[in-house]
């Protein structure tokens, strides 16, 4: 009979070992979870447009005002041609915006004239001709491409 309870105690312990084991391992167990966000690609859109000036200076002024439209990507104003190129999100702004913020800069653009008063407190160096052609194709003259 001893044996008999021995054996039953024994199973006993075994099993309540065994069920605390279990509820451990089920404690430790953790989910994870993982977030996948979307990503939405935004077609840029490219324009290249006349733009007035003269020097490095009107390059940092344009492209600053550019750069300060939201949704403008990049602005690179060649101060050989007279025009920028800009890239930007079209969902954000358009272009009738990038040119009115380059006139607001003191620049005029080949749609918008600048603002008087802005253009007034440009350096001298950067008072361009109002007259000065844009967007130049083809071959362009010495004394145009020189650096002020």
């Amino acid at each position: 009979m001893k044996k008999v309870i021995l054996g039953v105690a024994m199973l006993a312990t075994i099993g309540l070992v065994s069920c605390k084991n279990e509820a451990k391992k089920e404690t430790e167990t953790k989910e994870v979870q993982t977030e996948q966000t979307t990503t939405k690609e935004v077609a840029m859109t490219e324009a290249t447009f006349g733009v007035r000036g003269n020097c490095g200076m009107c390059k940092n002024t344009i492209e600053k005002a550019v750069s300060g439209v939201d949704g403008v990507a990049s602005a690179d104003w060649d101060k050989v041609r007279k025009q920028i190129n800009v890239s930007f999100d079209d969902s954000k702004t358009n272009l009738d915006a990038i040119h009115n913020a380059i006139a607001a800069s003191g620049y005029d653009t080949d749609k918008v004239a600048s603002n008087e008063e802005a253009y007034g407190n440009l350096p001298g160096c950067c008072q361009y001709d109002h007259n000065m052609e844009m967007s130049l194709k083809g071959d362009v003259k010495a004394d145009e491409t020189s650096n002020h």
